[in-house]
Formats: C-alpha cells, structure tokens, sequence
C-alpha cells in the first residue's frame, strides 16, 4: 500500500499531534533536554494557539502517563466539574430539557491549565517559562489560518455579530474574517500567560513552587477573578434562543484541581490496553475489544464486510453500557468490574449474529445503571440554523451534519503522542473552551468550556448534572503496555463519540494483523450512529454506519444486505489518528492521519 506519508523511526524521541506546529513545539522540548511529559505540555499549550476552534485554556483534558524508570501508568483528569451553582432544579426552572450546546449555561470548572501543570510538576522537568514560550511566541506573532480555522470564523461571523460582541472584538480584527494562511493574533491571550509566567518566576525556590504558583493565579488569583466577574455580568444568547448567565463563579476554580488516577486496564492478546475511567467513554473501547475473539478477528480481512459488521455489532452493544452506566465514579456507581468481566463480555459476545441489529440492547446489572430514552434520542436532530447548530459538539466527519456549515461550527478537539528515548511516553487529548461555542472572555483572551451539555437531566442517570460531578466526556487517549508493562503504544484522535470507534479499528489492524502505524492509520475507516450522540442536541440513528468510499463497493453492498444502514462518506472522512511507538530495542516510530492535512508525526 503506498502511504500519503512516511512512517517515522529514529532512536531519540517522536511527536505525533493533530497539527504540525504543536508537534514541532513538542520535538523542540525534547531536543532542548526535556522529556516526553514536558514536550507534551508545551505541545498541548500551542495547540490551543494554533486551533483556537478545537480547544482552549479554559478546556478539558484526558491523558494517559506512562514513566518508563518505574514502569508505572497513570490517568491524569482534566474534565472540571459542574458548578456548584448548577442543579436539575435551576435547569428546569428555565424549562429546559437538555443543557444548551453553546452559551454560558453548559460552563464547568475550567480543568486543562491545571492538569498541563500538573504534569509538568510531577512529571516534567523544565520550569513554566519555557514550556510557555513557544505559546507565546505564536499567540503573538501569529500562525498561519487552516481552512477549518477560517470556515469557523467564516460561519461564526454573523453569531459573533449579533450576540457575542467580546468574540467578535476578539476574532475579526476590523470586522474582517482572516484570510487562509494569513497570521492570526491573540495579543490578549500572550498577556495572560506572560502574567502567569511573572508569578510563577517570582514565586519560591523550587520548579515545583513555581509550578503551584502558576497554578494557584488561574483558579484562585487573577484569572478566576476574571473568570468570576464575567459570568457576574454577561448573559449569552445560545441555542435556545435565549440569554442566559453562567452558574460557573470563581470559588468553583478554587475548590477544584487536576488529579492523578489509576487507569482501567484490560488484558487483550497479550498486551495491556489503558483507558481512563468511565468519567470518560474509555471504558467502551475495552469492552468493545472483550466482545471480540482476537483469534476470529486475526482470521479477518480487516478491510472486509465481515470485520466491519463484527467490529460495528460489538461496539453497538459497548456502547450502549456507555449509556446506561458510565458516568462519574466518586459515589461507586459504575460497575466497571462486572462490565469488564469474562463472563459478561461472554454473555454479550453471543449476541453478536450475521446480520445488523438495530435495536437497543444495553445490559442489565442489579442496582446500577439507568433507562436511556432511545425513542426520544432518534426523535431529535441537529438543525441547520444560526442558533440551534452553533458549536453544540464534535464532528465526526464531513458527513456528520448535512452542511458544510454544520461542521465548521460544531467543536471539536487535538490529540498529541509524545515517546522520548528513555521510553516515557503520553497520550493526550485536550478539547473544549471553543471559540465558537461560547462568548470570549475580553480580560483573558479566551471562552470557557461547554461540556456540561453532556450530563442529563435526569436524577437517576449516572452521567447526571449535579454540583461537583464531572461530565462523562467524550476524551479517550490510550496506551498500550506490552507484558512487562513497558510502554509500547500511545495513540488517539478527535472525533466525539467517533474517538474510540477508530481507535479500535487501528488497533485491531495494528496489533492483531501487524500492519504498520501509517497503514492502519490509513486504511479504510468507519464509525457507527447507533447511539445517542454525547453532545447536544443527543440524538440518535439507530443501526446507522458511516463507511468512507474507498471499501470496495462489494463491501459495502454486503453490509447492507445484512441490515447495516449505509452512509458514505467521502474516500478520507474518517478518523485523524496519531500515534507514537517504542518497540523494546529502542526503536521509535510514529505516525499521523493525513485527513485534514494539519496532523504530523516528526521525530529522529
């Protein structure tokens, strides 16, 4: 098969991100001395320069650590919670039946600046300074504007106009949207964080005071302070054609931090797969590949009818436990353990027939889990108006709405894989704090986040709103350890509900059928609807599976047949995966999605 791209190999270290100047940002740190958890902070600062529409400072952040000295793996969570302000009652007070996509009403606890610094104080080795000056340096002097970048603002222009006028001052520089590869600046965001590198220099003695510091002006100094006076004062017309005001106040930065946490790790043909917890949708990803018989699915042409169809029918019955079970684990309410076990993912596995079922069949656990509305989520679609698509969440691919302007504006998130030559190594997914899903921030330079849009309102969900939980994000780096719990793999993608599915499928190709990082990157890609969608407004296509054109039409004719409800897309739709490799001699590889044509792996 001939690639788009080279697959990189080298000995000293690699970075794989969703866009070429984060993963150039991060090689940078590591030829500078620093190692593989540092060059993915400074990454993951840059990307929320260089895609200001795919996350923020004021976003969310899943990752998976891996230290290679002692050969530990963590989880390091970054999704805020709900404020404390925000209850079902105050929602349904506005008559509301699901918390708006886009405004201020979805706001949570700001969770990415302190989980980057967490991982910098812990894991790194470099001190704030520098691990901000490549940020800096491209919010101030500019980066050149993707096409995606620019059909956002293109389609945010008149939003920005009519109702958030802190965007607009902020965005469209004398009422101009920018040109492809013209500079965009955000002169306000480089002051911000020259403020935060001040006080970090001029606190304590140590890297790790200094860090704390950093940490302490953004949820208890300067910035909640901003952050505070703004939802105080500024309503936002969202989805609902209505203003309303944020729950979010500043308290609610200071009583959160980041944390560190074991991760879930399920055997799969002898290697270690690490998902975060059922805060997230990691989990699904699991029980997905536990449905599935590696000795079956090695026998497979992974390009095939008959792989698609198994892969689609597991992750069907994966994800609909997502639904009905997973959510924040802080009260014990996620039977992780049972939906993992051999004897349930046996009982499941026989579910799985020769032809598509569409029906919704999540399992059954005694004292856990709730009712999904299956009939209500079909019921619902995603409009094409100015309000009611504006930046509600992350777009799967061109397909996901009917119009090109449905996926400009929807929101979406970066991934970036680090691996440096002692054999550390991270996968980090950062997301949310979209410019186009919620009114800009004048002191700050940004907007917040918009994740509660993925709780319900519904008491007995256990993805519920309620004050302090986390929403059940969407976020799902993975790694995978070899036997020895060595780190092996690091990979992920954006995508929303999509992140996963792809995961899978590159997995699948790469550990069971051997084929390379770039070719399982690039393979032929699919994703089913069948559930509901994490972001509003919800909804649901039962049986719906979205394959790219470039399976043989023989294929495709041959899922229909057996009851799959066919959408194509267009031949590279689906998936923007990057990965990064260290293979037990020290060999390095890396690899990036070439859909989109701004993710690249770059290493030695």
């Amino acid at each position: 098969m001939q690639h788009t791209r080279p697959e990189i190999v080298g000995t000293f270290g690699a970075a794989s991100s969703s866009h070429w100047i984060a993963s150039q940002a991060a090689m940078r740190i590591l030829e500078q001395g620093g190692n593989a958890f540092d060059a993915c902070v400074a990454g993951g600062f840059v990307l929320q320069v260089v895609s200001p529409h795919l996350n923020g400072p004021a976003g969310d952040l899943s990752a998976l650590l891996h230290r290679a000295e002692d050969r530990t793996t963590v989880a390091l969570c970054g999704q805020g919670p709900v404020p404390a302000m925000a209850t079902i009652d105050r929602f349904r007070a506005l008559d509301l039946p699901l918390v708006p996509g886009t405004g201020l009403l979805p706001a949570v606890v700001p969770g990415a600046f302190d989980a980057w610094l967490l991982m910098l104080r812990d894991y790194g080795t470099l001190d704030v300074e520098t691990i901000l000056e490549c940020a800096i340096y491209y919010a101030e002097q500019g980066i050149p504007v993707s096409d995606r970048l620019q059909a956002t603002l293109s389609a945010a222009a008149n939003q920005f106009s009519q109702y958030w006028p802190t965007s607009k001052s902020l965005y469209l520089a004398n009422d101009t949207i920018p040109a492809i590869d013209s500079l965009f600046r955000n002169q306000t965001l480089a002051a911000t964080w020259r403020r935060i590198v001040v006080t970090a220099r001029s606190a304590g003695t140590t890297r790790e005071q200094k860090i704390d510091a950093a940490r302490h002006a953004w949820s208890d100094g300067f910035v909640a302070d901003a952050i505070d006076s703004f939802c105080r004062r500024e309503s936002a017309v969202d989805v609902t054609g209505r203003a309303h005001k944020s729950f979010l106040r500043g308290d609610d930065l200071g009583k959160w931090s980041a944390t560190i946490e074991q991760p879930v790790i399920q055997e799969y043909a002898g290697w270690q797969i690490a998902k975060c917890g059922p805060w997230t949708q990691g989990p699904a990803l699991l029980q997905t590949l536990a449905l599935l018989d590696p000795d079956h699915i090695t026998d497979l042409d992974t390009n095939g009818a008959e792989f698609v169809h198994v892969v689609v029918e597991a992750m069907k019955l994966a994800f609909a436990d997502r639904e009905t079970f997973y959510g924040d684990p802080v009260d014990g309410s996620v039977p992780m353990d049972h939906l993992l076990s051999r004897k349930y993912s046996e009982q499941r596995r026989r579910m799985i027939g020769d032809e598509s079922n569409n029906f919704w069949r999540p399992g059954s656990i005694n004292g856990y889990g709730a009712m999904v509305d299956i009939d209500a989520a079909t019921a619902r679609f995603r409009e094409g108006g100015l309000l009611s698509a504006y930046g509600g969440g992350e777009p799967t691919t061109g397909e996901f709405a009917s119009s090109e302007y449905l996926a400009s504006v929807a929101g979406d998130t970066c991934h970036i894989d680090i691996v440096d030559r002692h054999g550390n190594m991270v996968s980090a997914t950062p997301s949310g704090g979209w410019i186009q899903s919620s009114p800009a921030i004048p002191e700050l330079g940004f907007p917040l986040g918009t994740r509660a849009q993925m709780t319900w309102l519904d008491i007995k969900s256990p993805s519920r709103l309620a004050p302090g939980r986390r929403p059940r994000t969407t976020l799902t780096p993975t790694l995978v350890l070899d036997a020895e719990q060595r780190g092996y793999l690091a990979c992920g993608t954006p995508g929303g509900d999509q992140q996963d599915q792809w995961q899978i499928v590159f997995l699948l190709r790469h550990l069971l059928h051997d084929l390379g990082l770039q070719e399982s990157i690039e393979a032929p890609g699919f994703h089913s609807e069948h559930w509901p969608n994490s972001f509003y407004p919800r909804q649901a296509s039962p049986g719906k599976l979205v394959v790219e054109s470039r399976f043989a039409s023989s294929v495709i004719d041959d899922l229909a047949e057996r009851g799959h409800l066919i959408v194509e897309g267009g031949p590279w739709s689906e998936g923007r995966l990057t990965a990064v490799v260290r293979e037990q001699d020290g060999l390095i590889r890396a690899a990036a999605n070439p859909r989109g044509g701004i993710g690249y792996a770059v290493g030695r």
